[in-house]
């Protein structure tokens, strides 16, 4: 891999990597784009096959976190961190104490959060050495468990989805195939339940399922039937690359809206969904209520300020639905597009303020 080739074709800014022998830290911080603001984005740890995907997987994930942070509203660039190590085997305290202070040494470029392979005590860890982390314990000002406030994300962005769709927003009497019941998916049905939506849902884990089907009598079905059932909408919530070849064909929803990362297991699926009229909300911006409310963090966390911000991922599907209209393309090329929209909106800006600085200092 050609590091510095691919950086420039990508316009990434930085790649750090963090070592620290004593605790075993092998550690790559990706920064894509600080335009809007501090890179934020979570720390991975993964037991990568080699150095070359970690970099890889990276780079990947910090570009996603540019544009999630665009779409979402938030004054925040787009990076992520990955450690390379077996999250239930390689852990330690001097590890994470390290890579506070590497987080330290970039002076506020980066700020980093929990993602898979870490949890909230990693976090606090981290927080020893450096401010510039967010998903921290409650007791130190965090906004503890984001899942409630992703699903409230995600619960307006469906109903945005459905005005597009049904030409009203209420869920009312609609029948929705939720798959995956973990801790999103679980609030987003009790959501869903008291506007008085009909709940079909499948996981690999019973239990999971038979707390749905109890707490708010959903229908059970299948983990490879969920995808045929005949509904309204469908919301994927576990799985990533379900909107693939083989779904495809069976899908009755009109609607596709769900708090699972990239849903689409290749641009094509994306292309092939919005030929069929099938109304598709982009993952990472409906998804986007647990960065938005850890971001609130930053400024000294305010529950009912960050659910204000969250609930406006409602007019964002829908702006994401106009740009599709106006430029005739499918709403995940329209969400990229908003997010790349803003970017440039702000780096004119921003170039335009040092120019005229620059004519003021020559007329001096």
């Amino acid at each position: 891999m050609e590091i510095f080739k691919y950086m420039e074709t990508y316009d990434y800014e930085q790649l750090v990597f963090c070592q620290d022998k004593t605790s075993g830290l092998k550690a790559i911080i990706a920064i894509h784009d600080t335009t809007l603001g501090p890179a934020l984005g979570g720390t991975r740890m993964w037991n990568y096959a080699s150095e070359e995907e970690a970099i890889e997987d990276a780079l990947r994930l910090a570009k996603g976190m540019t544009y999630k942070n665009a779409a979402a509203g938030l004054n925040l660039g787009g990076g992520k961190t990955v450690i390379i190590g077996d999250p239930l085997k390689d852990k330690n305290e001097e590890m994470f104490r390290a890579f506070g202070r590497f987080i330290q040494g970039l002076n506020g470029r980066y700020i980093t959060a929990e993602d898979v392979g870490t949890t909230v005590a990693d976090m606090d860890l981290i927080h020893e050495e450096t401010n510039y982390v967010t998903g921290i314990s409650e007791a130190f000002g965090s906004s503890g468990n984001p899942s409630p406030v992703t699903a409230y994300g995600v619960y307006v962005g469906m109903k945005a989805a459905a005005k597009e769709a049904f030409g009203s927003d209420s869920l009312e009497g609609k029948t929705v195939a939720v798959q995956g019941v973990g801790n999103v998916a679980y609030t987003l049905c009790e959501f869903l339940h008291k506007e008085g939506a009909k709940l079909v849902v499948a996981d690999i884990n019973q239990k999971s399922v038979d707390r749905a089907v109890e707490a708010f009598g959903a229908v059970q079905v299948g983990v490879d039937e969920i995808y045929s059932q005949d509904v309204d909408i469908f919301a994927p919530c576990a799985l990533g690359a379900i909107v693939n070849d083989n779904t495809i064909p069976q899908f009755k929803a009109k609607v596709i809206a769900g708090s699972a990362n990239n849903q689409l297991k290749d641009t094509t699926h994306g292309d092939l969904i919005h030929e069929m009229g099938i109304v598709y909300a982009p993952d990472y911006v409906i998804n986007s209520g647990g960065v938005i409310n850890v971001a609130d963090e930053l400024y000294g966390y305010n529950h009912d300020r960050a659910m204000k911000r969250v609930a406006g991922i409602y007019n964002k599907i829908e702006r994401i639905f106009e740009i599709s209209k106006r430029d005739g393309i499918p709403t995940y090329v329209a969400a990229d597009r908003l997010a790349e929209e803003r970017i440039a909106r702000v780096s004119k800006s921003r170039s335009q303020f040092l120019q005229n600085g620059k004519h003021i200092l020559n007329g001096r």
